[in-house]
């Protein structure tokens, strides 16, 4: 069954441009409060709290003041039903270029990002 991508997108959009600009209430609007980051760090689990990712972009010098291009990608949706959306992105922002993989629920209020997992890679 096809199930409509222009509300998750606009979601990922909204994701991306938080991003880039260092913006965290416009990533803050799209994360649920319960949501968490997750990543490897020399081969361990690293955990964050939304909270305490979106205080990290607040002291976050951003890409767009920087002037460093944007090169965002939706590589893949894919939606079990109406209500869940596992989504992999890329993006960057140097000298860190990420690949993110996004699971959003569509709750009360609309589209959330429920969870983050990531890797990066550094390159000059």
């Amino acid at each position: 069954m096809a199930y409509d991508r222009s509300t998750v997108e606009a979601v990922i959009q909204h994701y991306f441009d938080g991003l880039y600009e260092a913006d965290s209430d416009k990533l803050g609007a799209i994360f649920a409060d319960s949501a968490d980051l997750r990543w490897v760090e020399n081969g361990e689990l690293k955990v964050w709290s939304v909270p305490d990712w979106l205080a990290a972009v607040r002291k976050r010098v951003s890409a767009k003041s920087e002037g460093s291009a944007r090169d965002d990608v939706i590589v893949s949706i894919d939606r079990s039903d109406e209500k869940t959306a596992f989504i992999k992105v890329r993006c960057q922002l140097p000298p860190r270029y990420f690949t993110d993989y996004l699971v959003a629920m569509k709750l009360a209020d609309g589209w959330q990002i429920v969870s983050k997992s990531y890797r990066y890679d550094l390159k000059d």
